[in-house]
């Protein structure tokens, strides 16, 4: 019982956790770290082999106790690192200040204007007096940047991970800006100058941002819009996607094609996959933990894509131990590791879109696929669909106000352009980066005709009028509950007889 719902039970507790730190606000969380420990101490107990099932039951107990003593404390010192810095305090001065940062995000660009994440590592900040005093203020925190005039333009062409040098002024973050918090943002700069910009320091980050310029460089003959969701197929980059096509895409169910997930890291994984036939047991999750650390980071560590390699990091570490881990055991570990980690990533809307359909196709594809009539691969492809769209259902209708009931078509009909779009796409990409001209072209024509397809469905899809809100799907779920019950229940009183 406890191997099969001990990872859930554990992640529950650790949601729970994360939800009472919140409600407790920042602070260092000294006791919460104490009972985590003698939590963890307990646990322990139960790792023997040879322990009876009365000290694995105690030892269960005391891992549950870890871990929402684990969520507890991330999230108040989490909530302490936002408020515990100088940067705050001159944000609210609106002080004049000279920042060293890393771009943590690629800043999107318009016209006059760019925007992005930045990390600090050191500040000089103005305080404001007729005698000009500085103070040099050295933390690791995020801020929000927001350049204009000739600033503008610099920043829109770099990326992630180059190194830069503003002039400008703080501010505090404004209401709208409530995403920025969650990815740990502490103020807002309003970037007059950029002074100075230098490459990467990070080898890992270097490697990441040639490979993701060599893929992107390939797909550069690819006419727009085509090449703009090609981008967001393979990178998760929708910065260039017309908003009219964004918002086909979400009308139509399809906005998780864009968002780099479990799909994404299998065909990576599979590319690779000579390379992790090779070799000693241990080599070989070396070299696929290698491979995962330079995807998530060309894909700038979405959440969703997060999700999906600590999951793929999981089963593979599972597999060298010889104890692989199901589908549903190994997400709930994935999610409480990611969770302890970073606790704000409970706030993304996009990690519990990603965690919620992982859960539903896990749980609900099979037996869904198992009662469609037809051929198995219609069959096992509405499964996934289907069982991916009722578990987001709920999500989907708190924060878009509704679920588009043509989603399963859409995603039926995408589907056997979608996976193979993908490959085709990083296949194409890398051999048109290479190779460059007609040959480029070439390579890439088999992805555009898939995006091409994409793109009608998503328009087609987008302008049927089936949008069911919180109180039809609330209906219609407890008829099906019921219908569920009541089948069940008279199969049980056909199988026991008269």
């Amino acid at each position: 019982m406890l191997r099969r719902a001990g990872p859930g039970l554990v992640l529950a507790v650790v949601v729970v956790g994360i939800v009472v730190g919140g409600w407790r606000g920042p602070g260092r969380a000294p006791g919460a770290l104490l009972a985590l420990t003698a939590g963890a101490g307990v646990a322990l107990l139960g790792l023997s082999p040879r322990a009876s099932a009365r000290r694995r039951v105690v030892a269960f107990v005391g891992l549950c106790v870890a871990a929402g003593c684990a969520g507890m404390a991330a999230m108040a010192r989490a909530l302490d690192g936002q408020v515990r810095t100088p940067l705050v305090a001159a944000a609210a001065d609106r002080a004049d200040v000279v920042v060293d940062a890393t771009l943590v995000t690629d800043p999107t660009a318009t016209r006059f204007a760019a925007r992005g994440l930045a990390r600090v590592t050191r500040a000089r900040i103005h305080d404001g007096t007729a005698a000009g005093a500085t103070r040099r203020v050295v933390k690791d925190r995020v801020v929000v940047v927001d350049a204009s005039g000739p600033a503008a333009p610099r920043l829109g062409v770099l990326g992630a991970g180059d190194r830069v040098r503003l002039r400008g002024y703080l501010r505090p973050l404004d209401p709208y800006e409530e995403w920025a918090r969650w990815r740990h943002a502490v103020a807002g700069i309003e970037a007059r100058a950029l002074i100075a910009v230098d490459p990467p320091a990070s080898p890992l980050m270097r490697l990441a941002n040639a490979l993701r310029s060599r893929v992107l460089a390939g797909t550069v003959g690819v006419p727009e819009p085509q090449r703009a969701l090609l981008a967001g197929f393979l990178l998760g980059d929708t910065t260039d996607l017309p908003e009219a096509v964004v918002l086909d895409f979400r009308a139509s169910g399809l906005s998780h094609l864009v968002a780099v997930s479990g799909q994404n890291v299998a065909f990576v994984l599979a590319l690779a996959g000579p390379g992790l036939r090779r070799g000693p047991r241990g080599v070989r999750l070396v070299v696929g933990l290698v491979v995962l650390v330079v995807f998530v980071t060309m894909t700038r560590a979405e959440p969703s894509v997060l999700r999906a390699a600590t999951m793929a990091a999981c089963a593979m570490v599972g597999v060298a131990l010889g104890r692989p881990a199901a589908g549903l055991r190994s997400l709930a570990l994935a999610v409480s590791v990611l969770l302890v980690v970073d606790p704000f990533l409970l706030h993304s809307v996009g990690f519990r879109l990603s965690c919620a359909a992982s859960a539903g196709i896990a749980a609900l594809a099979p037996a869904i696929a198992a009662r469609v009539p037809g051929p198995r691969p219609v069959a096992e492809a509405l499964g996934v669909t289907l069982a991916a769209q009722v578990a987001v259902a709920p999500l989907l209708v708190q924060g878009f106000g509704g679920v588009p009931l043509i989603a399963p078509v859409a995603n039926l009909v995408v589907a056997p352009a979608a996976g193979p779009l993908t490959v085709l796409g990083l296949v194409g990409g890398a051999v048109g980066g290479i190779v460059g001209g007609a040959l480029a072209a070439a390579a890439t024509l088999p992805a555009y005709l898939g995006a091409s397809w994409v793109l009608l469905v998503a328009g087609w899809a987008a302008r049927v009028p089936l949008t069911v809100g919180a109180g039809p799907l609330l209906v219609g779920g407890g008829v099906a509950a019921t219908a569920v019950l009541v089948t069940r229940v008279g199969r049980r009183r056909a199988d026991d007889g008269p």
